[in-house]
């Protein structure tokens, strides 16, 4: 019996060996947690036998918490306490995963996990709010590409100073008395100041919207024409004249200037704008803009994902817009060490892990989610070391007590001879 009494130790050894060697040699794999083998005696038959060895009961799970190795990616995300991210495996037919491995990525418009898995999240509101929580809740991520419909300009709001001592164009060298107001836009000579926006048509394509300013007249009323261009398109009428008092308050126009349609090469049909100068004045001092604002929109384009320690996942768009798409579902288990391990830092409900609780980072004992940061295995190579050390001392004792059964076992036959 000793021989498969010390056999069975040898086995045990080997075990513990393969458990510690797997530890070891996923210390670099995001999101993995160690092993540890666990062991009983088999049961005596009687009061008076010494035991039948020892047998494996279970290799056990630990689910501490990992290091975090910072990075500079936005949808790199850890978990910082208790849960997981909640996935679906695409290949094998939509299986729900979980994984602590945070190195998310947008595929196909989707948000999916480093092993292609669907990441799922929890509808939200305009304001980020959860809508509906509940593992039947999650659904794939889908990031837009696209925000917004595009809408054609129709009133341009520009303010501005325009200085008291501006000279006239008429008085420059160039200009002579028969044509003093001979205006180029391509000349700035002809004019005193120029400001520009950027409008759109129908189609949200954007175009270049540029008032040049002239100085006609300093008195007895100080007067200015002004010139509205989209593209190399001036809008009619033109030039719009504006009059000032001696206080710099301005007499005329005293309403917007409505245009006529504009159609700029490359547009997708005719601009019809209107120009509210506001509170444009003159007064001492240089040209200053103050207000450059215009009703068109262009449809933005995804231009950033980004992920807060709630897990609300936000796209931000060319347009400046910011949308909320989603919050991560985050899962809890009762039991974590009953998952089944999928490869991959991944896991799958077994009936020792019970159910999930589905809901959000930050709630229910879930831990928070940190941007910017990945959890490492939560592998200490120092004590894998000194368990690895133990594992091989334990199986050089074992095969001893085989050597030495079968030196006794031997040293009897030889008795009998």
């Amino acid at each position: 019996m000793s021989f498969y009494t010390s056999l069975s130790g040898l086995k045990g050894a080997q075990t513990e060996l393969a458990t510690v060697s797997n530890n070891i040699a996923n210390v670099g794999s995001y999101g993995f947690k160690k092993s540890r083998t666990e062991f009983g005696d088999i049961i005596s038959p009687s009061r008076t036998s010494p035991g039948n060895g020892t047998r494996l009961k279970a290799i056990e799970q630990q689910f501490t918490q990992g290091g975090y190795e910072t990075t500079s990616r936005d949808l790199d995300v850890a978990i910082a306490g208790n849960g997981f991210f909640v996935t679906r495996d695409a290949i094998a037919g939509g299986n729900t995963m979980f994984t602590r491995n945070g190195k998310l990525t947008i595929d196909g418009g989707y948000l999916v996990d480093s092993s292609g898995g669907f990441v799922q999240g929890l509808p939200v509101d305009p304001d980020g709010n959860v809508t509906a929580t509940g593992l039947a809740a999650a659904t794939n991520i889908s990031i837009p590409q696209r925000s917004g419909v595009p809408r054609a300009t129709t009133s341009i709001d520009l303010q501005v100073t325009l200085p008291a001592n501006a000279d006239l164009p008429a008085s420059r060298a160039m200009y002579s008395a028969s044509n003093p107001y001979a205006f180029d836009r391509l000349d700035p000579n002809s004019y005193n100041h120029s400001t520009q926006t950027v409008v759109y048509d129908s189609a949200g394509n954007s175009f270049p919207a540029t008032v040049y300013y002239t100085r006609t007249a300093e008195t007895p009323t100080s007067t200015w024409q002004a010139r509205l261009f989209v593209g190399a398109e001036e809008a009619t009428p033109s030039p719009v004249t504006m009059t000032f008092d001696a206080g710099g308050n301005r007499t005329a126009p005293t309403s917007a200037v409505a245009f006529g349609a504009v159609y700029p090469s490359g547009a997708a049909g005719p601009l019809t704008m209107s120009l509210s100068l506001g509170t444009t004045n003159q007064a001492s001092g240089p040209f200053t803009l103050r207000v450059a604002e215009q009703n068109g929109a262009s449809a933005g384009t995804l231009s950033d994902v980004s992920i807060d320690e709630n897990g609300l996942v936000s796209a931000t768009f060319s347009n400046g817009e910011t949308q909320a798409i989603a919050k991560l579902a985050m899962a809890n288990f009762q039991n974590p060490a009953g998952l089944k391990q999928r490869g991959d830092a991944s896991w799958s409900i077994t009936g020792d892990s019970g159910q999930p609780t589905v809901g959000e980072a930050g709630q229910d004992g879930i831990g928070r989610v940190q941007s910017g940061a990945l959890e490492r295995a939560n592998v200490d190579i120092t004590e894998e070391l000194v368990a690895l050390i133990s594992a091989q001392r334990n199986f050089q004792a074992n095969a001893k007590a085989i050597e030495t059964g079968t030196t006794m076992t031997q040293a009897i036959i030889n008795m009998r001879s």
